[in-house]
C-alpha cells in the first residue's frame, strides 16, 4: 500500500468531531437519553471523545459503551480462522435510549449492521443514530450515517486509515493506493 493522500490532519480531526457534537445535541434537542456506543476499535474513542464534546457544550455527560460486533459480521469465516473478540461494554440499558452508534469508516454497510444487530440485543432504544468519521461510499446495504465527518469518494483500489489516539499515536485520515 502506499500513501496517496492525507485527508484529514489532527486538527480537521478535532474539528470533525466537534462539528458532530454540535449536530447529535441539535438533532436530539440537547443530551438527555444520549447514549454513545462505539464499534470496536476506533469507534470506541471516536464515541468517547464524542460524549466528552457534548458534556462540554451542555454540561451533561452521556453514556458510553464499546460495542464487539465480531460474532454478527456476515463474513466471519473470511477475516480469520479464529478471529479476536474484543470486549462488549454497555454498562447502561439501551431501552428508551437515543443511541449513536459511532464508527471511523463506513464502507458497505455490513459493520453497521452488524452493529445493529448487537445494539437490537441488548433491548430496545428509542432511536439508534449513525456517526461516522469518514463515509467513502461503495454501500452494498441500504445503510447511510446520520453524522459524517468527512465525506471521501474512493475506489475499490482505495483504503481509508483513519488514525485516532489512543489507539494511533496521532489523528490523522489517510488514503492509500492498494498496490497492483
Amino acid at each position: 500500500m502506499r500513501l496517496k493522500a492525507r485527508l484529514l490532519n489532527e486538527q480537521e480531526v478535532d474539528r470533525a468531531l466537534r462539528r458532530i457534537a454540535h449536530e447529535i445535541i441539535e438533532r436530539n434537542k440537547g443530551a438527555a437519553d444520549l447514549a454513545l456506543v462505539g464499534v470496536h476499535t476506533r469507534g470506541v474513542p471516536i464515541a468517547e471523545r464524542l460524549a466528552a464534546l457534548i458534556a462540554e457544550f451542555e454540561g451533561i455527560t452521556p453514556d458510553v459503551g464499546k460495542l464487539d460486533i465480531t460474532l454478527y459480521r456476515d463474513d466471519l469465516t473470511e477475516i480469520a480462522l479464529q478471529p479476536v473478540v474484543k470486549k462488549t461494554e454497555v454498562p447502561f440499558d439501551v431501552h428508551g435510549k437515543r443511541i449513536v452508534l459511532c464508527d471511523d469508516v463506513l464502507f458497505t454497510g455490513r459493520t453497521a449492521r452488524a452493529a445493529l444487530d448487537a445494539l437490537i440485543d441488548m433491548g430496545r432504544p428509542a432511536v439508534i443514530q449513525y456517526a461516522v468519521l469518514v463515509d467513502r461510499g461503495h454501500r452494498e446495504l441500504p445503510i447511510r450515517a446520520d453524522y459524517v465527518g468527512k465525506n471521501v469518494p474512493t475506489s475499490h483500489h482505495e483504503v481509508v486509515k483513519v488514525k485516532i489516539t489512543p489507539v494511533d499515536d496521532v489523528d490523522a485520515v489517510e488514503l492509500h493506493e492498494l498496490e497492483a
